[in-house]
């Protein structure tokens, strides 16, 4: 079995930009661009917990990258390196170690970006993983979620639940006959590169649950925020499900879509700057506090949980 530097030689660094210094250094050099910010964001994933033992490593690699690049998109920031590490079983294979950075190099050309460092430990119980991912926004223009106003409307972006649904089915508690919803479990699609800024009054991401994210929003710009259920959008394949799948499709999370509040006279240039990407009008913000889901009668729906709780 290879060692620990001779697996960051044989496995990393080929993913390595220049900035990372080939990955024999003690950290990396990155020059941001002109004029720009730095964005820094960090999330982690888990054996049992973020995924399962036999997921395939390639996915696993690249879940993990895209739930960081979700959070820059979330910013309004482009992606320029990442740092990873790793904590490995010592029984880990080394085709694991394979596949997992060719799901890193899949990713890095379709986002642009290239590993810049890291570090690397074993673990006793489970494999651990955590990216931090590195971007840049124009000075002053980064999105927070403290910026939205009273009228603002509320927009995401894609569909909402399928990922939640997707891991019950992988659980065994749906059937995903076509694989879509399992698809996006194992695979989000992060909104890199929308151009929101000037657009948008206040943006989050939707990891752990869309009630629970938008809160997050309505928390920080001191504001009530009100959903229309029927109104949040839904793929086919979970449509399926019906009312039954409500609560888990606004409250299960991992579809990294994107919550923005946007003025309403902005809302021709929110949809110009989406583009392809599918946009949906769900509700508003007013004063108050909390978030509001309404249902089609327009009273208020009641949920077990809001979204996923980490501890």
């Amino acid at each position: 079995m290879a060692g620990e530097f001779d697996r960051i030689a044989r496995y990393f660094a080929p993913l390595a930009g220049p900035e990372g210094l080939g990955l024999r250094d003690d950290a990396a050099v990155l020059t941001p661009p002109d004029g720009c910010q730095v964005v820094l964001t960090v999330d982690q994933m888990l054996e049992s917990v973020h995924f399962l033992p036999g997921d395939d490593p390639a996915l696993v690699a690249r879940k993990l990258l895209r739930r960081n690049l979700s959070d820059l998109a979330a910013m309004g920031a482009s992606p320029l390196g990442y740092l990873l590490t790793t904590a490995l079983p010592v029984a880990t294979a080394e085709d694991w170690l394979a596949r997992f950075a060719t799901g890193l190099a899949v990713d890095q050309e379709i986002f642009g970006l290239r590993l810049l460092g890291g570090d690397s430990s074993s673990s006793r119980a489970g494999i651990a993983l955590s990216i931090t991912a590195i971007g840049s926004v124009a000075a002053g223009t980064a999105l927070t979620r403290s910026g939205a106003q009273p009228g603002d409307e509320l927009w995401v972006t894609g569909t909402i639940g399928d990922a939640a649904l997707g891991l019950q089915a992988r659980l065994g508690e749906w059937v995903d006959d076509e694989g879509v919803l399992t698809r996006r479990s194992l695979l989000p699609d992060p909104r890199i590169g929308l151009g929101l800024a000037g657009i948008a009054s206040a943006c989050i991401d939707v990891s752990d649950g869309l009630v629970q994210d938008l809160g997050h929003i309505a928390q920080a710009s001191g504001l009530a925020a009100v959903v229309r259920a029927g109104d949040v959008p839904v793929s086919a394949q979970a449509a399926r499900f019906g009312f039954e799948a409500l609560e888990i499709r606004l409250t299960g999370g991992d579809d990294y879509e994107l919550l923005l509040a946007v003025p309403p006279a902005k809302a021709e240039a929110l949809q110009a700057a989406c583009g392809a990407v599918p946009v949906t009008r769900i509700g508003y913000f007013e004063a108050g506090a909390g978030v509001r889901v309404l249902g089609g009668d327009g009273k208020e729906l009641a949920f077990l949980r809001a979204g996923w709780a980490h501890f």
